[in-house]
C-alpha cells in the first residue's frame, strides 16, 4: 500500500468512504508490538484456575441449585476466556512465548477438545491478503447475503461438543490404526473453521503433530473416564462439561458473527479492505466476557495482526483520540454485539427481498 491516504475501491469504499493515512496510523502504534509474557501467563493461568474451580463446584454442588448454576456460569466465561488464548497462540511463536502453547494445550486445549493444531496455521490463512473473504477463507462465509444462513450457523454451535467428542474420542483411536482414515481426519476434520469446504494440506509434519496431540487428548480424557468408572467422579461431570462447552461455543459463534460485516464479494481484499470489512466493539468492561483476549478489537487486529492482545486497548485509544484519524476510524466500531448482529441479520433479510 502507498504511504498517503489509502482508499479501497468497490462496494465497501462506497459504503464507508474510508480514507486513512497509513503512515500516521503506523507511527501511532509502532511501540505496541512487544509481547509481555508475564501478562499472558498471569491472565491465562488465572482464567484456568477460576474456570476449572467453577467447573469442579458445578459438578459436586447439588444439581440445579443456585450455587451450582453460579459456578457453571463462572466456568463458562473463565474457560471460554482461557480457550480464546488459542487466537494468540496462532499469532505468537515459541520465541515470543516459550512453552505457552504446550501449557495451553494441557490446561485448556486437550480437556476441552480444542487442541492448538485445529487453529494454528488455519487462522493464519484467514489473514492472508490472497485468501481473506474468498471461498478459500476458513473463517468467512457471506452471512450478509442470507439471514437464514446466519441463524443456522448460530444454532448449530450447540452441537459442537458432540462433534468434538466424536472426532477426538471415537475417531482418533480408529485413525491410529488406519493410515487412510488418519489422513482423511487431517484434511477434513482437524480445523476450527466456519467454511466446511476448507481443506488442509496433510504435510508429514502436520500429520505427526496431529497424531501426537490426539494421543495426548486420549490420555488426558482417560483420567476422568477411569475415575468415573471407579465411582470416584460423578458421571454428571461429563454432562456439565457438555453444557459448559455448548454455551461457550454459542457465545463464541455470536462473537464471530459480530466480528465482520461479511460483505466481501469473494474477491481478495487488501489490508485496508480487511479493516473495512471488520468490526471493533470496544464496549464497556462486560464486553470482555463475550470478546476476551483482545477479540473486541477485531478490525484493529486485522490491520495490525502482530500487536499482542494486551496492547490493543491502548492502540485503539490512540487511534480514536487522534484527529482527523478518529473520525474515519470510528466508522469501524459498533456500539454493541446486539447492534452488530441485528445489522448483519437485517442485511441478510434485504437480500431475500
Amino acid at each position: 500500500m502507498s504511504s498517503g491516504a489509502v482508499v479501497l475501491r468497490g462496494a465497501l469504499r462506497e459504503q464507508y468512504a474510508l480514507q486513512i493515512d497509513e503512515v500516521q496510523v503506523r507511527a501511532l502504534v509502532r511501540d505496541l508490538h512487544r509481547v509481555n509474557p508475564t501478562f499472558y501467563w498471569t491472565d491465562f493461568l488465572a482464567s484456568c484456575a477460576l474456570g476449572w474451580g467453577g467447573f469442579a463446584l458445578a459438578v459436586f454442588l447439588r444439581p440445579f441449585s443456585a450455587g451450582m448454576i453460579a459456578a457453571a456460569a463462572v466456568a463458562v466465561f473463565a474457560l471460554y476466556r482461557a480457550l480464546c488464548f488459542i487466537h494468540e497462540v496462532s499469532h505468537q511463536n515459541h520465541r515470543t512465548l516459550p512453552g505457552f502453547e504446550t501449557v495451553w494445550n494441557f490446561l485448556a486445549g486437550f480437556p476441552l477438545l480444542m487442541p492448538s493444531f485445529v487453529y494454528v496455521g488455519v487462522h493464519n490463512d484467514h489473514h492472508k491478503l490472497s485468501v481473506y473473504g474468498t471461498s478459500g477463507d476458513p473463517e468467512y462465509l457471506p452471512f450478509a447475503r442470507s439471514s437464514a444462513r446466519t441463524t443456522v450457523f448460530a444454532l448449530e454451535s450447540f452441537l459442537i461438543p458432540a462433534v468434538l467428542l466424536a472426532r477426538f474420542v471415537i475417531f482418533t483411536p480408529l485413525g491410529l490404526v488406519s493410515k487412510g482414515l488418519q489422513e482423511w481426519l487431517v484434511v477434513h476434520a482437524s480445523s476450527l473453521t466456519i467454511n466446511v469446504r476448507y481443506r488442509r494440506d496433510a504435510s508429514p509434519n502436520l500429520v505427526k503433530t496431529i497424531r501426537r496431540d490426539s494421543l495426548f487428548i486420549l490420555l488426558v480424557w482417560a483420567v476422568p473416564i477411569t475415575l468415573a468408572a471407579l465411582g470416584l467422579l460423578p458421571w454428571r461431570a461429563f454432562l456439565v462439561w457438555f453444557v459448559v462447552v455448548s454455551i461457550a461455543s454459542f457465545i463464541n459463534t455470536l462473537r464471530t458473527l459480530g466480528a465482520h460485516a461479511y460483505e466481501s464479494s469473494g474477491e481478495p481484499l487488501d489490508r485496508m479492505g480487511q479493516l473495512m470489512d471488520s468490526i471493533d466493539t470496544p464496549g464497556r468492561s462486560w464486553t470482555e466476557l463475550w470478546a476476551p483476549v483482545g477479540l473486541r478489537y477485531h478490525a484493529l487486529h486485522h490491520y495490525f495482526p502482530g500487536i499482542p492482545y494486551h496492547s490493543l486497548p491502548e492502540a485503539y485509544r490512540r487511534l480514536v483520540g487522534t484527529l482527523p484519524l478518529a473520525i474515519e476510524y470510528r466508522k469501524m466500531s459498533s456500539p454493541s454485539l446486539p447492534h452488530s448482529l441485528s445489522s448483519l441479520f437485517r442485511k441478510g433479510l434485504r437480500k431475500l427481498k
